[in-house]
């Protein structure tokens, strides 16, 4: 089953399926999130291609994910953080996640499933928790990737004159330095 807010993408989604055979054997609905869909329909959903905010706006709209414990596939475009920090506080636990890359781009997809899950660290919002023995090859790009974010973000904090900024900065101060704690983690069991 396929959905989608808009006409195009939903055609688009329909072209795919016909260039893949599957036509017959897939549902297309044109809907909000997962407003068309009810919930004995499906057992597993994926949503990519949206933010973090859209994904937990759809999830909150649809608590019957939770409840039927469906496997949530989740790939966020942006709002990662917010994401992981929504699934945990509404007891959704990410059971793991795969790293991918397409040219210059990482994307980040999310195996989700109901249930509670282990408080992650300010670090840990942001580039997810780390396993060893387990993990991608690109994770260190990932984490590169995401020290480079955090840097810039710091440093215009840096320069921000107004009062309110200060507890941002503090608290990006500390997601950057768990970030470069997770990268010199990587890195010696990489050794």
């Amino acid at each position: 089953m396929a959905s989608d807010l808009r006409p195009g993408p939903l055609e688009r989604a329909r072209g795919t399926a016909e260039k893949y055979g599957l036509t017959g054997r897939m549902d297309f609905r044109l809907c909000d999130g997962l407003s068309g869909i009810q919930p004995d329909e499906v057992n597993t959903i994926a949503m990519a291609g949206m933010g973090g905010e859209t994904i937990a706006a759809i999830l909150a709209a649809a608590p019957w994910t939770w409840e039927r414990e469906c496997l949530l596939l989740l790939q966020p475009m942006s709002a990662q953080p917010f994401l992981r920090r929504w699934l945990q506080a509404h007891d959704y636990t990410i059971r793991r996640e795969l790293l991918s890359r397409e040219g210059d781009t990482l994307y980040t997809t999310f195996e989700v499933y109901a249930g509670p899950m282990a408080k992650l660290t300010p670090a840990e919002l942001w580039a997810g928790r780390q396993t060893r023995g387990e993990g991608s090859p690109l994770r260190l790009a990932y984490l590169d990737r995401l020290l480079r974010q955090t840097e810039r973000a710091i440093a215009g904090l840096k320069r921000s004159k107004r009062p309110e900024d200060a507890s941002r900065l503090a608290e990006l101060e500390q997601v950057h330095q768990g970030l470069l704690d997770m990268k010199e983690e990587w890195l010696s069991w990489q050794r």
